[in-house]
């Protein structure tokens, strides 16, 4: 299991990569929508950065530190307007060390678990299961598909 776990957080630390490589671009291409009506470049960056955040602070810190799961199903249409209005709103230099610095916290507290808690299945705020190798493929599959969105935009 050790193995799988350092395999998931080696694809989960790709997105810190991959925003590296947008820091290179111009302003004008983390403003450029995905394509026609979609967000831009910063509004997705930033809706994976506050997920990162929400998700450190309400599940992997609180396995870390033995305490309750507070995450819950929350109503992801009105999560990600906010967090694409945040992007919107902040400089892309801090969004991107913000983004970095997230998912490396996050990175670094699941590695820093025993086996035990790496493997325990949890229950979240609304007593559903939740399980941190299931939390990182979905998470490494959400990033996949941003980064092939963005990814014919760069410069």
């Amino acid at each position: 299991m050790h193995n799988e776990k350092e395999q998931l957080l080696e694809k989960f630390g790709t997105w810190i990569d991959f925003v590296g490589s947008l820091e290179r671009n111009s302003e004008s291409v983390w403003d450029q929508p995905l394509a026609e009506g979609k967000w831009s470049v910063r509004g997705v960056v930033s809706h994976i950065m506050k997920w990162d955040e929400y998700f450190l602070n309400e599940a992997i810190l609180k396995i870390s530190r033995g305490e309750p799961l507070t995450s819950k199903h929350l109503d992801y249409d009105e999560f990600n307007e906010e967090a694409r209005r945040y992007g919107e709103s902040c400089p892309v230099s801090r969004l991107a060390d913000e983004t970095k610095r997230l998912r490396q916290e996050l990175i670094r507290h699941i590695r820093s678990l025993s086996e035990d808690q790496y493997e325990r299945a949890y229950t979240d705020g609304d007593g559903n299961p939740f399980e941190l190798t299931a939390y990182l493929k979905d998470f490494i599959w959400h990033d996949e598909h941003h980064i092939v969105q963005i990814s014919p935009l760069l410069e």
